[in-house]
């Protein structure tokens, strides 16, 4: 419990920190979507691409793992629309990004340090796994149920077209794309320009943590509690309780599946609201259920590691 409470708490407090900042008139709102965009378009796909340049694909790479951890991804993301749509009569573009917070666990900014902890430096192959595919599939499947959703009586193709447009001018999957490019051809990175990559990767979560609390203080959740205790029961809950059922059915035991049901057993990331924020829609909800899903993360992480063993 206490390790868990040092990783995170950090967390709590660089958000706080950019609550304060915001409350006392530190930073404008043009300041602070400034900041996001850096996060958001050059400091995490840096860490995407160096990351990725450098593990070891084939070892780490299982079928059974991604299948195992992203249907029940999208069972989620789905969940969360149909929740947003039918119970809370939210617009369809709401209810997209709402699902997004319920698809995007936050498999890094937690899911790296906590597994390291919970299982040791054992965990940390399908940790990467997970998380090479995250930025491409999450976004890919976002993306594509909002440019459907924004774009009903056009033709299939011109869906698609805009589809592949969002898709691969997003920084952060570009930077993933990148990163396996680079790996599988084995090209060569100067040190010099890794070394300038290291720097503004530093940069990407207390950046984006500092900006998400600056946002979260003029996004306060009035009357929206019931979907993001929705998000928080989907995220924290059904995710890594199918997460665990799908992992048996193929056969994983041992730090493999404990590994991957406490990843898909994280808050939604900071990526939640960076997609709400793409769209303008959803804002509010996707920005508090980070900071309440984190919150409640506290107690309910222990618990998954206790049943997991």
């Amino acid at each position: 419990m206490l390790a868990i409470i040092d990783v995170i708490l950090p967390v709590f407090l660089v958000l706080g920190a950019g609550y304060l900042v915001a409350w006392r008139g530190g930073m404008s709102e043009t300041a602070v979507a400034g900041l996001m965009k850096f996060a958001q378009g050059f400091a995490l796909p840096c860490i995407l691409f160096r990351g990725i340049s450098q593990l070891d694909l084939a070892h780490s790479f299982s079928p059974s793992l991604v299948v195992s951890f992203y249907v029940p991804a999208t069972v989620c993301f789905f969940v969360g629309i149909a929740g947003a749509r039918l119970w809370a009569k939210r617009p369809w573009e709401d209810s997209i990004a709402i699902g997004f917070a319920c698809l995007f666990s936050n498999s890094m900014l937690l899911g790296l340090p906590i597994n390291d902890r919970a299982y040791g430096p054992e965990s940390m192959d399908t940790v990467l796994a997970i998380v090479s595919m995250h930025a491409p599939f999450t976004y890919f499947l976002g993306i594509t149920a909002m440019e459907i959703a924004r774009n009903v009586g056009q033709t299939p193709l011109m869906v698609a077209r805009k589809v592949a447009r969002s898709i691969f001018t997003n920084n952060l999957v570009i930077g993933v794309l990148a990163g396996v490019v680079v790996n599988v051809l084995n090209i060569p990175i100067y040190h010099t320009i890794g070394e300038a990559m290291d720097l503004i990767g530093r940069a990407a979560v207390p950046a984006a943590l500092f900006g998400l609390g600056a946002v979260l203080y003029r996004l306060r959740p009035e009357g929206d509690m019931r979907l993001i205790l929705m998000v928080s029961a989907i995220s924290l809950g059904l995710h890594p309780v199918l997460t665990y059922l799908f992992g048996q059915s193929f056969g994983m035991t041992g730090v493999a599946l404990n590994t991957m049901v406490l990843t898909a057993a994280m808050a939604p990331g900071v990526n939640a609201y960076l997609f709400a924020d793409m769209y303008g829609v959803g804002r509010r909800v996707n920005a508090s259920s980070v900071l309440i899903a984190t919150t409640i993360s506290i107690l309910s992480l222990p618990i998954w590691i206790i049943v997991m063993g």
